[in-house]
């Protein structure tokens, strides 16, 4: 992978230059509304539903909410991680010499179950540099045929992550590919954050029409604030947390408010459920979602 120290700060101004760098290899996806979800949220709950809930006993809230999605579906692949394997390209082209002989044909490589392994197969394959990718058995069928289909080398893991870096560490060894991760990267969060950019700027440009369509697939979830002719909220799914660091960067200095999202569904909240420490000296500083 690219060194961290080289990357840009994670600041909203470095996720503003990573949009400039992949702008050329990414779609800008629709922001749409959606009439049914809208008036759904903006219908006060019935105190009864509440029985049962850490909200019982409490009055229901009026909100006045508007929802946009933005439809990263219709992305690249399919899904924004497009936008963080072509940032971490892009990042590495502009290593001194690493295009020229300094290691471009040895090949990029990653380890992923699907989005991103696509992600960075087609960023390679538009590149004309070889990727290779280590995906666990399980990988549903049609994303490792798409992986295959961008052209990618793909080698089969065991499931678990400590099984994926192995299989990776030991291809890394015999080819010399340099490693572009799914999420925990600074250029990966900066691309992923581009998205963010893109929601704000369309929502501030719809105001005024009115939009009714329906949305699916993977979306991010935003709430309009009337008073300021913007955001005043933007829901993503944690994940790995990629694309919400990147999206909260986007919304640095705005007052735009950012939410992690996961569902609770049989124990699907880890990270909620985590919790994530910083070491301070003789205490440590704790960060639950």
């Amino acid at each position: 992978m690219a060194d961290p120290s080289t990357s840009p700060r994670l600041t909203r101004a470095s996720v503003v230059e990573a949009h400039k760098l992949i702008k050329p290899y990414i779609h800008h996806t629709p922001v749409l509304t959606n009439a049914a979800l809208t008036t759904l949220a903006s219908t006060p709950r019935d105190p009864k539903d509440l029985a049962g809930t850490p909200w019982e006993s409490r009055t229901p809230a009026k909100p006045k909410m508007r929802l946009w999605f933005k439809c990263e579906n219709f992305q690249r692949v399919g899904a924004f991680k497009a936008r963080g394997a072509f940032h971490a390209i892009e990042r590495l082209k502009l290593e001194p010499g690493w295009l020229a002989g300094g290691g471009a044909e040895k090949g990029v490589i990653t380890h992923s179950s699907g989005n991103h392994a696509q992600a960075l197969a087609l960023a390679a394959r538009t590149n004309g540099i070889p990727a290779y990718i280590i995906m666990p058995s399980i990988s549903a069928a049609p994303k490792i045929a798409a992986t295959k289909g961008y052209g990618a080398n793909v080698i089969f893991s065991g499931s678990t992550s400590v099984e994926r870096e192995e299989v990776t560490a030991k291809v890394i060894e015999q080819t010399g590919a340099r490693l572009v991760p799914p999420y925990d990267h600074p250029d990966i969060v900066l691309g992923q954050g581009t998205l963010g950019l893109e929601l704000q700027a369309d929502v501030r440009n719809l105001i005024g029409g009115e939009q009714t369509d329906r949305v699916t697939g993977e979306t991010t979830l935003s709430v309009y604030r009337s008073s300021n002719k913007g955001l005043d909220a933007i829901l993503a799914p944690c994940g790995g947390g990629g694309m919400l660091s990147g999206v909260a960067l986007s919304c640095e200095g705005t007052g735009i408010r950012v939410f992690g999202a996961e569902p609770s569904f049989e124990g699907a909240d880890d990270a909620k459920r985590g919790r994530f420490t910083h070491a301070t000296g003789d205490s440590s500083l704790g960060y639950n979602f």
